[in-house]
């Protein structure tokens, strides 16, 4: 099995902190690798089309952004980067 989620959250999805599974937009589970490799390029082909920057870690994690796309953090008092990042598992 495969899995391909994509999240929105102010970190890049490597962090994967405490409670980041409520940051999940989109889960898709696919039995088969072929499938599940062409919906991650397609994944990825969006959202390069979308966002004009871009950082990956061991094949397996992407994270896209705007720098126009942040939100306020009371706790900071500072606005935050707002991440778009996509997430690889082979749960093989």
């Amino acid at each position: 099995m495969f899995e391909v989620i994509y999240m929105k959250a102010d970190y890049e999805p490597w962090w994967l902190f405490e409670g980041w599974e409520k940051q999940i937009v989109e889960k898709h589970v696919f039995e088969n690798e072929t499938e599940a490799q062409l919906f991650l390029k397609a994944k990825l082909v969006e959202l390069r089309d979308r966002f004009p920057k871009e950082k990956g870690k061991h094949n397996k994690y992407w994270a896209f952004w705007s720098e126009k796309e942040v939100c306020f953090c009371e706790s900071c008092d500072d606005d935050l980067q707002i991440y778009h990042g996509l997430i690889w598992n082979d749960l093989r």
